[in-house]
Order: C-alpha cells, then sequence, then structure tokens
C-alpha cells in the first residue's frame, strides 16, 4: 500500500485507490436508533463534512418531513447545502447515530454506485454498538448497506425485503434491522414515499413524529 493522503491509499498489487471513511460515526451515548448506509460519496460530491453529504441526496430531507414536516428544515440557508451543526445537534437531542458499514472501499467506477463498490474493510460493530448501549434498532438505508450488515454477523440471516424489519442477536444482545429504501436521488421512490417508509420506522422504534 501506498498513503496518498490521509484517507486514501493505492493498492500497489492493482493500482486501485483504497478510501477510508472521511468522518467517524456519529454516535450520541443515549442513542436508541442506529442509521447504517454504505459509505460517503466522493470529496467532490460533498457538500458537508457529515453524513449524507450530497445535496442531491434526500436523507435530510426525509429527516426534515418526518420530524418537522418540512422537507428544507435541515437546509444551510440558500446554500446547496444541509447544516450539519443542526443535523448534529437534533440526532444528538432525538437519540439517533449514523454509522456508515464500511470502514475501507474501492469506488471502481470513481462514484458513489453501490453497485460498483468494492469494500474492502466492514466497520468494527461490536465497537460502535459498545458506545451506544441503549441502542436497539438499526435502519439500514439500502439494500447493499443491509447485506454488508448481515454479512457482520456470526449467524446466516435472510435478507429482508424493503421495509421489513427483523429479529436478530449481536454479541449477546437484542435488536431489530429494519431495511429502509435508499435516499438516493438513483433509487426510483418519490421523496414522500420515502418519508412514509422512513417515519413508520421511527414510530415503530418510538420516536415522536409529526
Amino acid at each position: 500500500m501506498c498513503i496518498v493522503s490521509d484517507n486514501t491509499t493505492i493498492n500497489n498489487e492493482s493500482d486501485k485507490v483504497v478510501e477510508t471513511r472521511p468522518f467517524p460515526p456519529f454516535l450520541p451515548k443515549d442513542a436508541t436508533v442506529m442509521m447504517m448506509g454504505t459509505f460517503p460519496p466522493e470529496a467532490s460530491k460533498r457538500a458537508m463534512e457529515f453524513h449524507y453529504p450530497n445535496f442531491q441526496n434526500d436523507m435530510w430531507r426525509v429527516f426534515g418531513l418526518v420530524f418537522f414536516d418540512d422537507k428544507e428544515y435541515f437546509r444551510k440557508g440558500e446554500e446547496k447545502a444541509m447544516d450539519p451543526d443542526k443535523i448534529k445537534s437534533f440526532l444528538d437531542q432525538i437519540g439517533i447515530a449514523s454509522c456508515p458499514t464500511v470502514y475501507k472501499a474501492i469506488r471502481e467506477h470513481g462514484n458513489a454506485s453501490d453497485a460498483f463498490l468494492t469494500v474492502v474493510e466492514t466497520v468494527n460493530l461490536k465497537d460502535v454498538l459498545d458506545q451506544i448501549p441503549n441502542c436497539k434498532h438499526i435502519g439500514t438505508t439500502g439494500g447493499k448497506a443491509t447485506e454488508i450488515l448481515l454479512g457482520m454477523l456470526p449467524e446466516k440471516v435472510k435478507l429482508p425485503k424493503t421495509g421489513e424489519t427483523i429479529p436478530f442477536v449481536y454479541e449477546g444482545r437484542e435488536l431489530s434491522l429494519t431495511r429502509l429504501p435508499s435516499t438516493s436521488r438513483a433509487y426510483p421512490l418519490s421523496l414522500v414515499k420515502k418519508a412514509d417508509a422512513y417515519k413508520e420506522f421511527f414510530k415503530a422504534c418510538g420516536l415522536q413524529t409529526k
């Protein structure tokens, strides 16, 4: 391996760039719910230095609709960017953690598409969960994230359908996994229907929504 920067290395055998996640998991100590996606987009696509940073990704519009009935609630004024401080403050207050399933990856096509993402190293799930002892529910934001998370479990678990919730045990801890629709614009579902799916999930987790 040849180190290019703090977040990238080059595999000398394949000459492919291996990227490390650019920012750490966000883990409020009292979190009861954790969102898990795959891997942040490349730097040129990030409008902020926080999870789901691409302004075109609808994650924080979905959160705005679900909790405030306002898709622009987390937008940073008139900028084409969301406000990371406002997002972090809200997540900390309501008790929602966020952590990608992938720690190191290769973008085979140089973009954020999960279809062309080669996982080099997954996140240390035990380490993450140890930091949020009250977490009982995990929502995966798409099929690839769901597959990666299930691959970390010691026992084989059938891949749930989108919208389906399944129980599982990890390190003696009883948890639930809900496969949610991706908030990428490439996913063929309207913003309103995505928000409905997320609202149902958060309500089932005991969180207050609009």
